[in-house]
């Protein structure tokens, strides 16, 4: 055993000595993690469980407003003139709110709770009726660019 050990420990130790195979095994090391993160990030789009979520913003929204967007009191866009959130959430119950920001007029947010069922789209529209934000769900998506 000690034998077996030893020769391990010398061509290691040839191959850490040796410039040309340090560098062969560095750029093989390299190339293997960058397929494996390809390749993760790949699987993790093909594979995402839960719904997928679109809020955009009404055509009449305000140029000068945005949408800031919150999933379960968590923020996660605010949403510009021409752009749309793009997203995913798990399965479930979840409540999204939204408020028109900068919010010179001290309006509260708008909630809506909403149960998404995994595999489904689900698009929301915030909007002004009156005086009044709502967030109320719509049937087709705008061409924007996403917010994320």
């Amino acid at each position: 055993m000690k034998v077996v050990g030893k020769k391990l420990v010398l061509e290691l130790t040839w191959i850490m000595n040796s410039r040309y195979n340090y560098t062969r095994l560095f750029l093989i090391l390299a190339f293997a993690c960058a397929i494996l993160a390809g390749g993760t990030e790949t699987q993790a789009r093909t594979t995402h469980k839960g719904a997928h979520l679109i809020v955009q913003r009404a055509a009449n929204f305000g140029t000068e407003l945005v949408v800031h967007l919150l999933v379960d009191g968590r923020q996660v866009a605010d949403i510009l003139r021409d752009h749309r959130y793009d997203g995913f959430v798990s399965a479930g119950r979840h409540v999204l709110t939204v408020l028109a920001l900068p919010n010179t007029e001290s309006r509260g947010p708008t909630s809506v709770r909403v149960t998404v069922r995994s595999g489904r789209t689900y698009i929301f529209t915030a909007a002004w009726e009156a005086d009044n934000l709502v967030l109320r769900r719509s049937t087709s998506a705008v061409e924007a660019a996403p917010a994320h």
